[in-house]
């Protein structure tokens, strides 16, 4: 088994690799005057024919040009004779555009996942994805890899179960939180919306559990805007909260997010190694590898 990578995802290639016991070896890339990708497989170091092939290439930021990127190196390990290729793609562009939300939308994600399956992709690996079913609505073997082990580990020894509420963001997140919850031994919630019928804010609470002295977990797949989780924390600080945690696997943090959620509440913020970031505690490595090593 081989591991390749551009050189911008070598950390978390490399640690894959290492978890697999396989050799890592980094794709030659070049930009053209035009702005077209040059890509080439150093064929003098490594040859991929008959070899099971991992391809790791997570899809944030610049979403298309990474697409095109990935797109390139399977079409070329496959051409060079690869036997199995395992495409590994933490963070997988347009996954939220994964149903027509206004008649004449494009299903954008389903587009990505045919022309992966097009290309030859044997299984392909996502991580903590917005909506897992979509990744049925194609022939090939496509997995979600889940993070839920990894956000307890970082929270132990850091929170007292007792003292500790993990919260989804929305009703849509209360399996993530039940999941965290479960492994730490804490009590878990999701967050509910209301609206001031005469002011119209909108406001957000627990559903059921009283956050008043305790520390707050907040756990998401992916922070963009950062506007609910700063919603969420501005809440549940009103409500007596002692200190809020936001956890994402993928952190995106647009349009001053951090500063957003900070400036609510927000006491720290960590991410995944799906998206390097100022904030990444978290690595996807060992889940991954471990369910590459099962397949």
């Amino acid at each position: 088994m081989i591991v390749l990578s551009l050189s911008e995802f070598r950390n978390l290639a490399g640690k894959i690799a290492s978890l697999l016991e396989a050799e890592h070896v980094v794709f030659e890339y070049k930009l053209f005057p035009d702005g077209e990708s040059y890509i080439r497989l150093p064929v003098e170091k490594v040859n991929v024919e008959g070899q099971d092939i991992v391809l790791v290439q997570s899809l944030y930021p610049q979403q298309d040009k990474r697409l095109v990127e990935l797109f390139f190196m399977l079409d070329l390990v496959k051409r060079l004779g690869a036997s199995r290729v395992i495409v590994v793609a933490p963070y997988l562009a347009y996954s939220r555009q994964d149903k027509e939300f206004r008649p004449g939308e494009n299903i954008s994600i389903l587009t990505v996942l045919k022309i992966l399956e097009k290309l030859g992709t044997d299984i392909f690996l996502t991580v903590d994805i917005h909506k897992e079913d979509v990744l049925k609505e194609v022939s090939m073997k496509a997995l979600n890899v889940c993070i839920y082990e990894e956000v307890a580990s970082f929270l132990r020894g850091k929170v007292l179960p007792s003292e500790t509420v993990i919260l989804g963001p929305d009703k849509g997140a209360l399996g993530r939180a039940k999941s965290v919850a479960s492994l730490l031994g804490c009590e878990y919630d999701y967050l509910e919306k209301s609206r001031d019928r005469i002011t119209g804010e909108i406001a957000v609470k627990p559903k059921e559990l009283n956050v008043a002295d305790r520390n707050v977990v907040i756990v998401d797949d992916i922070i963009s805007t950062g506007g609910t989780i700063a919603l969420a924390a501005k809440s549940v600080k009103e409500l007596g909260a002692k200190r809020v945690i936001a956890i994402c696997t993928h952190g995106l943090f647009v349009r001053n997010a951090v500063e957003r959620m900070i400036s609510s509440g927000v006491d720290e913020i960590v991410t995944s190694d799906s998206i390097l970031t100022p904030y990444t505690k978290i690595s996807v490595a060992k889940p991954v590898a471990q369910t590459i090593k099962q397949l």
